[in-house]
């Protein structure tokens, strides 16, 4: 795979993820910044060249750059990365918009759906900047734990835009030999399959942590998959989308991959440990849990049945046990298989 040009980007967002795909970036020659909240962190990386809060043991390039400061970042920036928790993308963006020029490439790799507004990411980046720093937007989604990318094993995402010229330039910075980028133009399925596989996660890890079997996970994963299309669908996405990596391929590695913190947190819940409990034990974010409850509350108001997700907001917010909840899923009326 040929290089054609270099660029200068800026990564918003430095937990493992960030810090993976910035590696990724400055690897390939990319003139590359990453950008973190916590200056104190910002400064422990400039020494070391190693994230020892979310990506330990990873040596980062040399050719890294780190800053805390949101306007020297993105100053100059061909293309700003945006990987903050989908709960402060709001925040991040008007932070941005003093700062970000015409034409410059913004692409999005968070996973989530807004508490309270229950809006996708793309529908904040429409809402939140004027017309002139939007022009160029994509969303970068799909199996890819950041961990096993910076460890240089071979991933397959995609890359979506309305235009697929965006796509494809966002498929040209970011691919390499181990990192294969595919393009796409249908943001909503994209987006959504990456934030609601979190939610079914949860319910896979549940079901593990209870000592449910391989017969169990798989009945949440399909199941799982017909619930993101269902929404998926109401919402202007595309059902074949959902068949991609964005949707079965990021849903069958989160829910089965040890290093899922979705599944993690489902786990402890099945195990019996309170949520609060959980959360104050984990230094990253598991964004499958604020996403329920943004995912059911957009299910009820779009009229789309998902009783997975259903059952996942009555566990994380209302304490049910969750021993009922996979009663209540098994006995739900009988029908036949369908969307």
């Amino acid at each position: 795979m040929n290089q054609t040009r270099t660029c200068k980007c800026a990564v918003i967002g430095a937990g493992s993820w960030g810090t993976t795909l910035a590696q990724l970036l400055a690897d390939k020659g990319h003139e590359t910044t990453l950008w973190a909240y916590e200056s104190e962190l910002v400064s422990r990386m400039t020494i070391s060249h190693e994230n020892e809060l979310y990506l330990p043991g990873i040596k980062l390039a040399s050719a890294l750059k780190f800053s805390s400061d949101l306007g020297l970042a993105v100053e100059g920036a061909d293309m700003v990365l945006l990987v903050c928790p989908s709960q402060v993308m709001r925040s991040v963006l008007l932070g941005l918009v003093d700062y970000l020029k015409p034409g410059t490439l913004l692409v999005s790799a968070a996973k989530g759906i807004e508490n309270g507004s229950l809006r996708l990411m793309s529908e904040l980046i429409s809402e939140l900047l004027p017309e002139r720093l939007r022009k160029k937007t994509g969303f970068l989604s799909g199996p890819s734990f950041a961990r096993e990318v910076a460890l240089k094993i071979p991933t397959a995402v995609v890359a979506a835009a309305t235009h697929i010229a965006v796509a494809e330039e966002i498929q040209e910075i970011f691919s390499t030999d181990y990192f294969r980028v595919y393009t796409h133009d249908d943001i909503i399925g994209v987006e959504l399959g990456g934030a609601m596989k979190n939610v079914i996660a949860l319910a896979a890890g549940v079901s593990d942590g209870l000592g449910f079997g391989f017969n169990s996970r798989a009945a949440l994963i399909t199941r799982g998959l017909a619930e993101m299309t269902r929404l998926g669908i109401a919402l202007g996405g595309a059902a074949a989308t959902f068949s991609g990596l964005s949707g079965m391929g990021d849903l069958v590695l989160t829910c089965t991959g040890d290093l899922s913190r979705n599944r993690t947190v489902g786990i402890e819940l099945g195990r019996g440990k309170k949520l609060s409990e959980i959360m104050a034990g984990m230094q990253m974010v598991a964004e499958g849990v604020k996403t329920t409850l943004s995912a059911y509350q957009l299910a009820q108001r779009m009229g789309v049945d998902t009783p997975i997700i259903e059952q996942m907001y009555l566990i994380l917010y209302e304490n049910k046990d969750p021993r009922q909840a996979v009663t209540d899923l098994m006995l739900r009326d009988l029908r036949p298989e369908a969307l």
